[in-house]
């Protein structure tokens, strides 16, 4: 039987499990990148001033394609202009992509055909 990360505990309570330790190829992640600079942008969170008020240190939320997953419990990830970056799927900063998420910036999500024809 396939598992498609979906738990019946009950017949009325269905879960699924969007661990990221569920992760395959394709898949849609956000991963929250901890930045710093003198002026953080329009998509920037939890922005606060560093000690001596000289820059800030913010979040921004990164949308990106799974790539590959390993045995080693790391997965490789894409952005939109084909760098590709290595995870630990432990990480905190790294969850799914929610359906809204999905929805509204899935051009921001980069698609894995264009990092192969980046690749060439």
């Amino acid at each position: 039987m396939l598992n498609y990360g979906l738990t019946v505990t009950s017949h009325t309570d269905w879960s699924i499990d969007l661990s990221v330790r569920s992760l395959s190829v394709g898949n849609k992640v956000v991963f929250a990148k901890d930045k710093k600079s003198i002026s953080p942008g329009p998509r920037a969170k939890e922005v606060v001033p560093q000690t001596k008020g000289e820059a800030y240190s913010y979040i921004v939320e990164k949308y990106w394609t799974v790539a590959e997953v390993t045995d080693d419990n790391t997965a490789t990830l894409i952005t939109r202009r084909g760098k590709k970056h290595t995870v630990s799927l432990d990480d905190p900063r790294l969850r799914h992509a929610n359906l809204w998420e999905r929805w509204m910036y899935s051009d921001r999500f980069p698609k894995l055909t264009q990092a192969v024809e980046q690749d060439n």
